[in-house]
C-alpha cells in the first residue's frame, strides 16, 4: 500500500518551531498526509523531554494521520545535521560519526539534512555512507523552489535514498515535497521505518515522482524561479531596513 508522507518537520517542542504539534498535525491531515515525520531539534532535549515528546505525538496521532517522533541532530559546529527517526535520543552537539554510529547500531534511521547549508557536503565524510539511509536533495527552506545542487553527487557516491523534506517552521515552507512509502501492513511507525530502511520510498515534487523526466525537462524553470524569488526576498529585507 503506498501512503504519503510529509518529512522535515518543526513545532514548538523545537526552540524555533511555531506551530503547536496539534495545530500542525491538523493542518497536514486536512491535507490527505498519512505520516507527518517530525524532526525537532536537538537542542534542549534530554531523555525525559523526548519521552513526553514521544508521548505527545502519540497524542495527536489518528486513524488517519500518523505522527512520527525524530530528532534533528547537529555537530558542536552547528554545521552537519541528520534527520534520524526511531533510536532513542543519543544527546546534543554530538560528533556526526559518533551520532550515525549509534543510530545504526540502535536499527534507526538517518538522512542527512540540507547539504548545502553552511555547504555542509565539504564536510562529508565517506565512512557515514553505510550508515546513512538517505540525503535530502530537496530542502524547501535552504534550497526553496529548486533541488539541490551539491545533494546529487552526494548520493551518487553513498547510493543514498533521494530524500525531500519541508523543514518547516512557519507557512513560508509550505510546498508540494513528499515522500511516497510502500507500507506492508498497518501504518505504524515500524512499518513506516521499515518502508525507508529497506528503500520502499520514493521522493515527489508537486505530486510527480523526482525522476520522471517531466520534472527535468522543467528543472532550468525551477533554478530561474527560485532564482527570482532570492531575489525579490533580498529587496524586500532591503526595502524594509532602509525604512527602520
Amino acid at each position: 500500500m503506498e501512503i504519503v508522507a510529509v518529512c522535515h518537520i518543526h513545532s514548538t517542542w523545537s526552540y524555533d518551531g511555531k506551530w503547536p504539534l496539534d495545530a500542525l498535525t491538523r493542518r497536514f491531515r486536512s491535507r490527505g498526509f498519512r505520516v507527518v515525520m517530525m524532526t525537532e531539534h536537538d537542542r534542549g532535549f534530554t531523555p525525559s523531554r523526548h519521552a513526553a515528546f514521544r508521548h505527545a505525538c502519540a497524542q495527536v496521532s489518528t486513524t488517519e494521520t500518523l505522527v512520527v517522533p525524530g530528532i534533528e541532530y547537529s555537530d558542536s559546529s552547528n554545521r552537519v545535521h541528520v534527520l534520524v527517526w526511531g533510536v532513542p535520543f543519543l544527546g546534543e552537539n554530538l560528533p556526526t560519526g559518533e551520532m550515525l554510529e549509534a543510530v545504526a547500531k540502535a536499527g534507526g534511521v538517518a538522512v542527512l539534512a540540507h547539504p548545502s547549508r553552511k555547504d555542509a557536503w565539504k564536510c562529508f565524510n565517506p565512512e557515514w555512507a553505510e550508515m546513512l539511509s538517505g540525503i535530502e536533495i530537496w530542502n524547501r527552506k535552504y534550497d526553496g523552489w529548486a533541488p539541490s545542487t551539491t545533494a546529487a553527487p552526494l548520493i551518487a557516491k553513498v547510493n543514498a535514498i533521494p530524500f525531500v523534506g519541508l523543514d518547516f517552521h512557519t507557512r513560508r515552507q509550505s510546498f508540494p515535497l513528499t515522500m511516497a512509502l510502500d507500507v506492508d501492513a498497518d501504518v505504524t511507525e515500524e512499518t513506516v521505518l521499515q518502508a525507508l530502511r529497506s528503500r520502499r520510498c520514493h521522493p515527489r515534487a508537486f505530486g510527480i515522482s523526482l525522476d520522471h523526466r517531466l520534472l527535468h525537462h522543467a528543472s532550468p524553470m525551477l533554478n530561474l524561479a527560485e532564482r527570482g524569488r532570492r531575489t525579490a526576498a533580498s529587496m524586500t529585507r532591503q526595502s524594509l531596513a532602509m525604512l527602520r
